[in-house]
């Protein structure tokens, strides 16, 4: 069973995934990475979304970045969006803003332009509200993280 489903839009989503990923193996946290996109392949969005027993999505896209909103739509658990950055959108708003922008009854959280680690943080903070091995796996994180600070002032 994966805690955490990671849907991105396209594959070029793969490095800022990588980077929930990473954080995600190191909470212990079983999680689930697939693409699937919003406008292309609606039906696999669907799909993976309602055959799912995760207790949180996080979902990755660009441009108009429709997926994190699609996949609220599909479920009553925690969305979390990503939104991405792009070479084609000036100032890279329009992914933002599309995830921040949800019609009343679809919620997504969303985190900054890129930001797969606050996503995977975000995802184990609802996560450890019923594990006490995830609220400890975060202490330590937090931990090391003011460790890191200290010692680089």
């Amino acid at each position: 069973m994966a805690s955490v489903v990671l849907l991105l839009g396209s594959a070029s989503d793969k490095p800022v995934a990588a980077k929930a990923e990473q954080v995600l193996v190191q909470l212990g946290i079983s999680y689930a990475t697939h693409v699937a996109s919003a406008h292309r392949t609606p039906r696999r969005v669907v799909e993976l979304v309602e055959g799912s027993d995760a207790s949180v999505f996080i979902a990755v896209a660009g441009l108009s970045a429709a997926l994190p909103g699609v996949v609220a739509a599909h479920t009553r658990k925690p969305v979390i969006g990503i939104p991405c950055t792009s070479d084609s959108s000036p100032g890279n708003l329009d992914s933002l803003l599309s995830v921040v922008q949800m019609p009343p009854g679809v919620p997504v959280a969303a985190v900054g332009l890129g930001r797969g680690e606050n996503a995977a943080l975000l995802a184990a903070r609802i996560l450890a509200l019923g594990d006490d091995a995830i609220a400890a796996a975060l202490e330590d994180y937090h931990a090391e993280l003011e460790r890191k600070v200290i010692e680089s002032s």
